[in-house]
């Protein structure tokens, strides 16, 4: 952590004006923007200080929404969807509107009800460059996109796991037991998302045949920069 300035004094904590919601480092809170038809920024809380006049300050590190990033939104970015940048900013802390969680996408995934403060980060981002890490995310299913929590899937209970090759397993590994079987969207099955709701069974096309070729996986480009165009 930098050394606090003379005349200034870090602070443990910072109680956001006509609340009782208390912030400290770490916390990750909404901030005013001077649009006020603008949804809230949302950052890290990195440090808080004040001066000899007791204005307080805090030192930030942003999230960017998909579509404030360099590539925009895109199809498998998530209505929650943020982004950890590597942009720093010193803000009047009251500018902080109030609190919020940013989930890791293993996490999120688990959630039985997301709430309006819930947000969910699974790439961190380079302001400048446009820059992802990592920069190449799993794909499944019959259309090969990567997985956005906010849609419903449906698993096929057979696929086998000599199906299953490293990028699946990082897959698997980040979003836990929930995605162990392959997943697919209804609409790619030609089905209506009412009769995906009411299956208590499902075995995919690949399982349900006797083609012993297996099918191949490939990996998705997050951004667009200094990657061949993927059209969908």
């Amino acid at each position: 952590m930098a050394k606090t300035k003379p005349g200034k004094r870090d602070l443990d904590s910072y109680t956001i004006k006509g609340t009782n919601k208390v912030v400290k480092v770490g916390d990750c809170v909404l901030m005013r923007p001077s649009d006020s038809d603008k949804a809230p920024y949302v950052a890290k809380v990195e440090k808080i200080e004040a001066d000899n006049r007791n204005n307080v300050k805090v030192k930030v590190r942003w999230y960017y929404r998909p579509e404030e990033s360099l590539g925009g939104r895109r199809q498998f970015h998530g209505v929650k969807e943020l982004f950890l940048s590597d942009h720093y900013d010193v803000q009047s802390a009251h500018t902080i509107e109030g609190k919020c969680i940013v989930h890791s996408f293993k996490n999120y995934t688990k959630l039985e009800n997301v709430g309006t403060e819930d947000y969910f980060c699974r790439f961190e981002y380079k302001a400048a460059t446009g820059g992802f890490t990592p920069d190449r995310v799993a794909v499944y299913c019959k259309c090969e996109m990567p997985y956005n929590p906010d849609d419903l899937m449906v698993q096929c209970d057979e696929c086998k796991d000599c199906y299953l090759d490293s990028l699946w397993h990082t897959l698997v590994a980040l979003m836990g037991n929930r995605l162990s079987r392959v997943l697919f969207h209804p609409k790619c099955l030609n089905m209506k998302i009412e009769e995906a709701k009411k299956l208590d069974h499902f075995v995919c096309a690949d399982c349900s045949s006797d083609d012993d070729a297996k099918r191949s996986h490939n990996s998705f480009p997050v951004s667009n920069f200094n990657e061949p165009k993927v059209t969908f």
